[in-house]
């Protein structure tokens, strides 16, 4: 933890591991469960594009380099499936749709920035870390 957050208090300060921790447990664990989603490579990048506006898809698209319509169709998906983001269809011809952070998408937001906070923070310790092991 850095300095100034030294007084907060998680559950995982509180929290009782088994030892060894039993892998079906591990599997089945929300904390793993979320990790596992926010770290694909695309995630992180859309529900940050999304917290800050609403997005048509080819709009979205043009902002994630790299990305391939398939891949941001599957994402944004996937998201939706975990009530993260919600699409809305225009009645246009052709239809457009619109994706935004539903509310439980955007109560991931705080705590993804404390994380990216924390990386920034330390990235230099950790690539010096890296170094001395390699």
């Amino acid at each position: 933890m850095t300095t100034r957050n030294t007084a907060v208090r998680t559950s995982l300060d509180t929290h009782r591991l088994p030892n060894p921790v039993p892998i079906g447990e591990y599997e089945r664990c929300p904390v793993t469960d979320v990790l596992r989603r926010v770290n694909d490579k695309w995630t992180l990048l859309l529900i940050t594009l999304l917290g800050r506006h609403p997005y048509r898809f080819n709009e979205l698209h043009r902002a994630v380099e790299g990305i391939s319509p398939r891949m941001l169709t599957r994402t944004l998906r996937t998201l939706e499936s975990d009530g993260l983001v919600e699409r809305e269809v225009f009645p246009t011809v052709p239809p457009s749709v619109e994706y935004r952070l539903t509310p439980l998408g955007v109560s991931l937001l705080e705590p993804l920035a404390a994380l990216a906070d924390w990386a920034v923070d330390h990235h230099a310790e950790i690539a010096t870390a890296r170094q001395r092991t390699t």
